[in-house]
């Protein structure tokens, strides 16, 4: 919270920002981080996981959203795919490399959105729809026939996306991460019971924030559903 929003930071930043995160929980006694924010992972998760991961904590694990985000697109077997994003997200390009080892024949219709975080963390949802639908208009006239919100922030614009899209007559699919990253976690921990033999089974939630003011605790309570206790830490 410190540091956000990343979407229009540059990759140093980015990468140095997720590694102190990361190593932080490491430092917690964690052995697997998910990095759910698609900006830090399409630019830090492959140098983490490849260099320093191996180098510091080679019995750890960093996981991202994007691939499993992928996958299921991918089981729809749509053959061109829209993606909502931020601007770093879809400089990065990492949806389209990883698409591209997937399967080259699917076509990816990207759209960066640098106005929706700060609207969303900045109670602006009175003011989305019409920028929200600026947004969408070219993936709507490309016809996509699935719409990955590559952003986590995204899932609470789910029901002014739908309401763009009736509007419009169009109908596709709408593939959101809130609601298939837990599955897929399940089943990575299944396939890996080296990792899941290392975790606690104790349902206890800590919430570690960097800076907190009335609008993260008022946000974090949104998400939530109810009031929260923020920790602040230094990285």
């Amino acid at each position: 919270t410190l540091n956000v929003p990343y979407g229009n930071r540059s990759n140093e930043f980015i990468y140095q920002a997720t590694k102190h995160a990361v190593e932080y929980l490491f430092q917690q006694d964690c052995a697997l981080v998910v990095i759910a924010c698609n900006t830090a992972g399409a630019t830090a998760l492959r140098p983490l996981q490849q260099n320093w991961l191996m180098d510091h904590y080679p019995d750890r694990r960093i996981l991202g959203v994007v691939v499993p985000t992928l996958e299921v697109a991918l089981e729809k077997q749509h053959k061109r795919i829209g993606l909502l994003a931020t601007a770093s997200t879809i400089n990065s390009g990492v949806y389209g490399a990883e698409l591209k080892k997937m399967n080259p024949e699917i076509e990816l219709v990207d759209q960066a959105c640098p106005l929706l975080v700060p609207l969303i963390e900045n109670d602006g949802r009175n003011w989305v729809s019409p920028i929200l639908e600026g947004y969408l208009t070219p993936l709507i006239e490309a016809k996509v026939e699935s719409l990955i919100l590559g952003c986590t922030h995204y899932s609470f614009l789910k029901p002014e996306i739908e309401e763009i899209f009736k509007k419009h007559d169009f109908k596709t699919d709408i593939i959101s991460q809130d609601e298939i990253i837990p599955e897929k976690l399940s089943d990575y921990l299944e396939r890996h019971p080296e990792i899941e033999e290392k975790l606690e089974h104790n349902g206890k939630r800590t919430f570690c924030v960097t800076d907190i003011t009335d609008s993260y605790r008022k946000s974090a309570a949104n998400i939530y559903g109810e009031e929260l206790e923020l920790q602040k830490i230094s990285l």
